[in-house]
């Protein structure tokens, strides 16, 4: 197969995995002195992709023509992630009242029919990102977590705004719910889960869920088994904390969480909307089982704990995990580094012993590291 990436994203993939595999003290070098906030240590690997970024990334994506900021993100993720084999990936188009929307199956050797499932939702702040953003951690997924990945590539703002994703999320869960057998998983253990603007979509889809069971009366619709909020927003509504201590030079950045609530709310006044900010929500007590992870050095940081303080003062069963030492998005660059790769293995053992559980399935091996 011929590779279609260009030869200084070739080269920038060979040296992203070769600042990995140095030796500490050559690392320590190009990070520079340690990164202290907050009474947190930037994880070395991350320090080091900060510093090389820094270096070599003259324009960010929020300064670019959109066209450019999208193409920009979809070469990092490629850059920096891994493409682990799995067994099949398949192509599909999920039908929403929208229209059809693409998605891709991932599922691994060995994966029992029926399978438990994990509806995922890509970052990007919902303007940026599609099936490429997601590959790397839905693969990892598919393979370490022993389940079926169904990843999802709504539609983007400003394009679409708000409400567009939110449907599509709302869309995309309820059918492979409905359609359970033909996608070989068991419609008892399917699971939302995202990074970023996926995450917050994700909450949404759970938040949303439980919602409209309580106004019908009808406790047995359609419901994820699990929600995994990766790094999520979950309060547009204002800036919390975090923003103050994280908001330049942490890859996410204030100026560009502005960027994308400005492309994805067409009015600024939608940020109280709980479908935009589930922090808001008044109703809590019957929403899925979470975890919750965030990452230490993230503008998003705060909110997303806020979120799963929330959710446990509801009663739901909440895992909050914060990596203390890794920006926002670092999930992403599985080929990069081992935190990436050390924050999705807790991952990939919390939707295994949460979806087996739901679904009353035998407890499947993880994949080999």
């Amino acid at each position: 197969m011929t590779d279609v990436h260009p030869l200084s994203e070739r080269l920038a993939r060979r040296a992203a995995r070769g600042l990995g595999r140095l030796p500490t003290a050559v690392k320590r070098v190009i990070a520079g002195r340690p990164i202290s906030v907050d009474g947190q240590v930037m994880d070395l690997d991350a320090q080091v992709g900060k510093r090389v970024l820094g270096l070599t990334v003259s324009k960010t994506f929020e300064s670019l023509p959109l066209a450019e900021g999208r193409a920009q993100i979809a070469s990092e993720a490629w850059i920096f992630g891994d493409e682990l084999p799995v067994e099949e990936i398949r192509d599909l188009t999920i039908p929403t009242p929208g229209g059809g929307i693409p998605a891709r199956l991932y599922r691994s050797a060995g994966v029992p029919r029926p399978s438990a499932a994990l509806v995922y939702f890509h970052g990007g702040g919902w303007v940026l990102g599609d099936l490429s953003a997601s590959d790397s951690v839905a693969r990892f997924l598919a393979r370490h977590a022993s389940l079926t990945v169904i990843a999802v590539d709504y539609r983007l703002a400003p394009e679409n705004p708000f409400p567009a994703a939110v449907d599509d999320a709302l869309a995309a869960f309820t059918h492979v719910v409905e359609d359970a057998e033909e996608y070989g998983v068991d419609p008892a253990a399917v699971a939302v889960g995202g990074e970023s603007a996926g995450g917050n979509l994700s909450a949404v889809v759970a938040l949303e869920t439980a919602r409209r069971a309580r106004e019908t009366n009808s406790p047995g619709s359609p419901a994820p088994a699990m929600q995994l909020l990766l790094m999520p927003v979950t309060d547009l509504s204002r800036k919390h904390r975090s923003y103050e201590l994280f908001g330049e030079g942490f890859f996410l950045t204030e100026a560009q969480m502005d960027w994308y609530k400005a492309h994805y709310l067409p009015d600024p006044a939608q940020a109280t909307d709980t479908r935009v900010s589930p922090l808001l929500a008044d109703d809590l007590h019957d929403v899925a089982p979470a975890y919750v992870a965030v990452a230490g050095f993230d503008v998003l940081r705060d909110e997303g704990e806020a979120y799963a303080h929330k959710l446990r003062d509801a009663g739901v069963p909440t895992v909050l995990r914060r990596h203390s030492g890794i920006t926002h998005s670092m999930v992403n660059a599985t080929g990069s580094g081992a935190a990436p790769r050390e924050v999705l293995l807790e991952v990939a053992g919390a939707l295994r012993m949460g979806l087996t559980s739901r679904a009353g399935l035998k407890t499947p091996e993880a994949g080999t590291r």
